[in-house]
């Protein structure tokens, strides 16, 4: 079984200067997870790339993690 919100927190850590201002808030509702990641204003524009690109990678990657379980997940970068 896939921790998502351990997965996302690595991806995101592994992208930013400051992996120490990452957190990840989880809420399961059945088979839907949503993750909620927040980082450092500073380092919005890496977790987002450019055109979002970033952004979108992430989230499919963390889908394909959660489909792996028969989950569906949301991300939401805050």
């Amino acid at each position: 079984m896939t921790d998502l919100k351990e997965t996302l927190t690595g991806i995101a850590k592994a992208i930013v200067d400051s992996p120490d201002e990452v957190s990840v808030k989880e809420t399961v509702n059945g088979s839907k997870v949503d993750l909620v990641l927040s980082v450092a204003e500073d380092d919005m524009g890496m977790v987002i790339g450019k055109h979002g690109k970033i952004a979108k990678a992430i989230r499919t990657v963390m889908r394909a993690a959660a489909s792996t379980d028969g989950k569906d997940v949301t991300v939401e970068i805050r």
